[in-house]
């Protein structure tokens, strides 16, 4: 390993991640009964412009009267962009009046490392001033050129930074993608025309110890679109997807959990690796092939993950 450390951020179960819209707050309690890990209350783009402040009183007493820790979930918000009139008046609002059950606020849109900067010097001294006991957490939305051109720098810009999502949609109208729907294949391209964004977010992340989050499928009515590209992202790693409709939660929910017979082949691992130290050797065989050190981390990954889905009663 290098010299050089990286600290990681907060562990947090979030094979699935809900979106709820904040102008829709009989869905609310339906969010936090159901089977999302984590559900994030939406400001942005699910809500119209007349609608922005009714929305944040509603999540403002959604935070208030919900007990989303109870219900094992962890709870966003996202809020509008720093080029809009609306977001200061997220932050202070929602901040002060509902921070301490929140566990971190999704920002949108984000394109250089000053845009992190900023929300953190404001919740900073929001969370001073009112006295909160915890810090809020701050996730940031990768969807544009810019913030793509920047993702490295935008992963290191902050301390109180735990996750990246990749926000296909916005990111293909940046990019002038040919394209007319939120995620999913494009005939006319060999492979997945978002692996390469995808890859570089992935690397940016775990580089500075963040989750990386995959992005929404825009077609709620193809299960098996969405769990292809659930697939995918677990293949390059990523710890979870957006469900922007409920009945994609339980397909992210079990792409993104190991199965059985992996987490019981990661524990057979990490056994034969001990079992080779007691004897002075450095690696091993196990079912014909060589493991060593690096085979323990990958093995490591799993496991870990299985018990954190085990000790949320998942």
């Amino acid at each position: 390993m290098s010299h050089h450390q990286i600290t990681e951020a907060k562990r947090r179960l979030h094979r699935s991640e809900l979106a709820v819209p904040g102008s829709r707050p009989e869905l609310f309690e339906k969010a936090a009964a159901g089977r999302a890990d984590y559900v994030f209350l939406d400001l942005e783009d699910a809500v119209a412009p007349d609608d922005k402040e009714a929305a944040r009183r509603n999540v403002i007493e959604a935070l208030g009267n919900i007990d989303w820790h109870r219900a094992k979930k962890t709870v966003s918000v996202r809020i509008n962009g720093l080029d809009t009139p609306y977001m200061y008046r997220d932050l202070i609002d929602v901040v002060e009046q509902a921070g301490a059950r929140l566990d971190t606020i999704l920002v949108p849109k984000v394109g250089v490392p000053g845009d992190i900067y900023t929300v953190d010097a404001i919740v900073t001294q929001i969370e001073q001033a009112v006295g909160l006991d915890h810090r809020i957490g701050v996730e940031a939305l990768i969807e544009t050129a810019l913030g793509m051109a920047n993702v490295e720098a935008v992963a290191a810009s902050s301390p109180r930074l735990e996750a990246l999502h990749f926000g296909v949609a916005d990111y293909a109208a940046s990019c002038r993608a040919r394209t007319i729907t939120i995620g999913g294949l494009n005939p006319d391209y060999p492979g997945d025309q978002w692996h390469s964004a995808l890859s570089r977010m992935l690397v940016a992340c775990r580089a500075n110890g963040l989750r990386a989050i995959d992005g929404p499928f825009g077609d709620f009515g193809d299960p098996e679109g969405f769990t292809a590209g659930a697939r995918r992202a677990a293949a390059l790693g990523y710890d979870g997807k957006w469900a922007i409709h409920p009945s994609q939660v339980d397909l992210a929910n079990e792409v993104f959990t190991p199965p059985p017979a992996e987490v019981d082949q990661a524990r057979r691992v990490l056994q034969a690796l001990e079992e080779a130290a007691a004897a002075g050797r450095g690696a091993a065989q196990l079912d014909g092939r060589m493991i060593d050190a690096a085979s323990a981390r990958m093995a490591a990954n799993v496991v870990e993950t299985a018990g954190a889905i085990s000790a949320r009663g998942c």
